[in-house]
């Protein structure tokens, strides 16, 4: 145990996050995520049994999210749904990245199939325990530090 650091964050969970470069991303994802064949060759991480809401909570204690890109953060649509629409989790995980900072205009609904596309590029995939189907996330890492000197 580490003070001040959510219990949440395994060994192996930090050492991800923290290798993380600026603009690195990390895909929170469900239960039913297709990790494997997407994350070929990405760090795979599993919380099974813990909820998104639980694992975005613990993961935003400790990971600046990007200012530099409009949208630092995305989620995947939910399929047939009109644009704008948030499923109940989506809106209580963006709830708990707001309470870090995170504006209403920051996060971007992703339809599927190009959500999996940027999960291509990303850094590493941590799959949660959730049920819920299309609870899938994408975090952008940002930077910590002081303004430029002069």
């Amino acid at each position: 145990m580490l003070k001040g650091i959510d219990p949440l964050l395994s060994p192996d969970l930090l050492k991800l996050l923290a290798e993380m470069g600026h603009d690195d991303a990390v895909v929170l994802a469900d239960a039913n995520f297709t990790a494997m064949s997407l994350g070929a060759g990405k760090p795979v991480l599993r919380l099974p049994g813990i909820g998104m809401v639980r694992t975005v909570q613990a993961v935003a204690s400790v990971l600046p999210l990007a200012e530099d890109v409009p949208h630092p953060v995305a989620y995947m649509q939910v399929g047939g749904t009109e644009a704008g629409y948030r499923s109940a989790l989506q809106r209580e995980t963006l709830a708990v990245l707001a309470a870090e900072g995170l504006r209403d205009d920051q996060a971007e609904a992703v339809e599927r199939y190009a959500f999996y596309e940027r999960v291509k590029k990303a850094y590493a995939i941590v799959v949660t325990g959730e049920l819920e189907p299309w609870g899938n996330f994408i975090l952008r890492k940002g930077v910590l530090g002081s303004s430029l000197r002069v």
